[in-house]
């Protein structure tokens, strides 16, 4: 019966983000964390930021990673199988009955008047789910690089109309966090071997 409970409120909540969110993923993003990390508490700010990180660089939609993510961590495959199908079924449903009146629904003038208003607070959701997860990424030296050199790239890129994908501006973010890593684990590693041959030098003499 606790089972059946949370499942259920697994699907409403996801039902719920999935019908009153415009915009994709990236507005998704600051309704997520709301529901999950401030309200249900169901991970914690920290797991919320590496999941976006992760949800992005993998295949497929980033709210329906996310989705699928959370709902395997509260109930296992049963819960991200009902969390994917629960954020699908609004858009699904939408799309399936504007595409039965597509060209009446785009000259209806009430229609396009909701969707500019719609325009603007997508511009909002997205602002703030980039400045919250900015405030909780470590200020280090690598993140400085990183964020200041692919702002640069990115509006360069765009002023010369140059057609770059974003998923070599993650792959290649990723490589160097990987290889910054390893280097550090070597020195650190050599580090160690160093103090301990010091140690054991000591203890002979």
């Amino acid at each position: 019966m606790k089972k059946l409970k949370s499942l259920c409120l697994l699907f409403l909540s996801m039902l719920k983000i999935g019908l009153f969110t415009f915009g994709g993923g990236y507005a998704m993003i600051n309704l997520l964390e709301h529901e999950f990390v401030g309200k249900r508490k169901w991970i914690d700010s920290d797991e919320f930021a590496d999941l976006v990180t992760i949800a992005e660089s993998t295949p497929g939609p980033i709210a329906i990673n996310c989705a699928t993510y959370i709902g395997y961590k509260t109930e296992k495959l049963l819960g991200a199988i009902i969390a994917t199908i629960a954020m699908c079924i609004p858009s699904f449903v939408i799309i399936f009955v504007i595409s039965l009146f597509f060209n009446a629904f785009l000259e209806n003038s009430y229609v396009a008047a909701a969707f500019k208003g719609i325009q603007a607070c997508v511009i909002f959701l997205i602002f703030c789910a980039g400045l919250k997860m900015a405030k909780k990424v470590k200020k280090t030296v690598y993140t400085w690089i990183i964020f200041i050199a692919t702002f640069v790239c990115m509006i360069l890129l765009a002023l010369f109309a140059v057609n770059f994908s974003s998923i070599f501006y993650i792959l290649i973010s990723g490589t160097l966090g990987l290889l910054i890593y390893i280097v550090g684990y070597i020195r650190n590693k050599r580090n160690k071997s160093l103090s301990d041959d010091e140690s054991n030098s000591g203890e002979e003499k």
